[in-house]
């Protein structure tokens, strides 16, 4: 039995990822009371994407996972970049994530007070001081990594006239860039952040909490860890960059905490993807000039761009956990995703027929005017999915890729004498092509085997091809975009000699008018819902369609043709 048992906690170990283990050890030692709170915190300053996702899947999925709880606290402390709509849109995502952080929701501005006293605090006991030099003198006094830096001519400034300029600097009286709090600390360490960081800078912008109510702001590096604190966060998981800042986090906390509790960060490494940009500045960019249609843009690696395009949130965060965490950066092949879209819309998706290309197909030896109704299946995966009415008639329509005149060997689709089935009705054999004076093909003519339709005699022949159709009569027009990958370069951020906006791929939209739908796909095309076109692909309806302008985005295709041209 003790050997059952002490198997079983290695196989739970095992399953752990190292963030996971580090919490696992914390709250077995009985750190911070074994108490677990861990925290998501955005900055309001533009809508959130799949790098955050995994950042959104960690904080709150471990403290799901270990019976604690996840602050949700947005790092407003740059009014200038900040909006309302960024904070709306941010709740939003996580929510449709399948997270919530219940009544915990905080601002860094809750503790602009807090923050400003333990500022005055760090002044007149000679850890912070006022600084007069321009940003680009303070950068240059830094040194090097190999280069010790040289303390500022403001440096050993009295503590009276530093408390008086500081409030001063709340107070107005001072110019945006005038003067910042740096902290007292060590211009000859090892560690960069070390050298004299800057607390808090004049920003004259109302904020949209506060209002004008402050003139100094705090940097992230002292505000972070002391909202923390202030909030009990047990954990504080971030991402690889902030590694050489944790000394500092660790600093400005031992100026509050004690023996009894202290936050502790943790970090792992990004997600970045192939074919894509993370970077905030150049996503805003892509908005700003109008490259992209808004942050929601289905090709933007946004959280409300890949849900307008359709994608799940179980696929995402499936895709995460395939990812996992570790300490080492990696570029991730967006066929990872892509694979983990297909995966869980092959299961979700409701099938349905629709032409994007069309070519009308006339049944010549079906009764004019005679129509009935086939029984569709919703989704195979599915049992429980139920099946769907579609119609049909004496005149279809068919991809005109589905048709050639001379067709090469092991062209399984219609061509001159051949045959094929309709995917859930008969099998039709082709006879002839109408042809425009241009030479284009405008109808096909056809006969079908009345034997072959499910239930008759002939259901069970066989044929090679299987064709998605639409009846003529019944079909309904749509409009459908075509989306595909933002950028045609596998790494854009590994090329920093060419402009970003170069590299934009002229194919990533492709707007498509004249489609035919089925009935029941035109039905049911409420935003939210997904389908799986017949042998196309996966779609959902755009937010701004309607009954009189029925609009589909294509979420990806049935397979990777990328990956296929790339491995050619």
């Amino acid at each position: 039995m003790a050997e059952s048992i002490k198997n079983e906690s290695q196989e739970s170990t095992r399953t752990l990822n190292f963030v996971e283990q580090i919490v696992a050890d914390d709250l077995k030692e009985g750190k911070n009371g074994g108490r677990l709170n861990t925290r998501f915190p955005p900055e309001p300053n533009g809508y959130l994407h799949i790098g955050h996702a995994k950042a959104i899947c960690m904080d709150f999925g471990i403290a799901e996972k270990f019976g604690g709880t996840c602050n949700l606290r947005f790092d407003d402390t740059n009014p200038v970049k900040e909006d309302v709509e960024y904070v709306d849109s941010i709740k939003e995502d996580i929510h449709w994530l399948g997270f919530d952080w219940g009544n915990r929701e905080y601002y860094a501005s809750d503790y602009f007070p807090q923050l400003y006293d333990l500022a005055l605090r760090l002044i007149k006991e000679g850890k912070a001081y006022v600084d007069d030099q321009t940003s680009e003198e303070i950068a240059a006094q830094k040194g090097t990594p190999t280069q010790p830096g040289v303390e500022s001519p403001y440096r050993n400034r009295s503590v009276d006239e530093n408390l008086d300029l500081f409030q001063r600097m709340n107070a107005g009286e001072f110019e945006e860039g005038a003067r910042v709090l740096r902290a007292k600390i060590d211009m000859t360490s090892d560690n960069m952040h070390f050298r004299d960081p800057i607390m808090y800078r004049i920003i004259k912008h109302p904020h949209h909490r506060t209002g004008t109510a402050w003139n100094v702001y705090p940097m992230y590096d002292f505000a972070h860890g002391q909202s923390d604190y202030f909030e009990g966060v047990t954990h504080s998981i971030c991402t690889l960059e902030f590694v050489p800042h944790r000394p500092l986090y660790d600093y400005f906390v031992d100026e509050l905490a004690d023996e009894t509790y202290r936050p502790r960060q943790i970090e792992f490494n990004r997600l970045n993807l192939t074919y894509t940009v993370m970077s905030k500045r150049k996503l805003l960019q892509l908005v700003k000039e109008g490259l992209v249609q808004g942050w929601d843009d289905p090709r933007m690696p946004t959280i409300s761009g890949m849900r307008r395009r359709g994608y799940t949130p179980a696929s995402i965060r499936n895709f995460i956990d395939l990812i996992g965490y570790t300490k080492y950066e990696a570029l991730n092949s967006i066929s990872l995703l892509e694979h983990a879209v297909r995966d869980d819309l092959n299961k979700v998706a409701t099938r349905g027929m629709a032409v994007i290309n069309p070519v009308k197909v006339v049944i010549t030896n079906y009764p004019e005017g005679q129509e009935e109704v086939l029984e569709m299946e919703n989704n195979p995966e599915d049992p429980t999915s139920g099946t769907h009415q579609m119609p049909f008639s004496r005149e279809i329509y068919i991809e005109r890729e589905d048709f050639m005149e001379n067709p090469p060997k092991k062209f399984f689709r219609l061509a001159p004498g051949g045959e094929v089935r309709l995917k859930g009705g008969y099998i039709i054999k082709c006879t002839d092509a109408v042809k425009d004076s241009d030479g284009n093909i405008v109808e096909i003519n056809c006969t079908y085997d009345p034997e072959t339709r499910s239930g008759m005699p002939g259901s069970m022949r066989k044929v090679k091809g299987t064709l998605h159709w639409v009846s003529a009569k019944h079909a309904v027009d749509a409009t459908v975009r075509l989306y595909d990958r933002l950028f045609n370069v596998e790494n854009p951020a590994a090329e920093p000699d060419c402009d970003f906006r170069e590299m934009l791929n002229p194919d990533s939209l492709k707007i498509v008018t004249g489609v035919k739908l089925e009935p029941f796909l035109a039905q049911n095309a409420v935003s939210g819902t997904h389908f799986q076109f017949q042998r196309i692909g996966y779609f959902t309806p755009d937010y701004d369609s309607t009954p009189d302008n029925i609009v589909f985005n294509r979420t990806i295709s049935l397979k990777d043709s990328w990956e296929k041209a790339k491995n050619k």
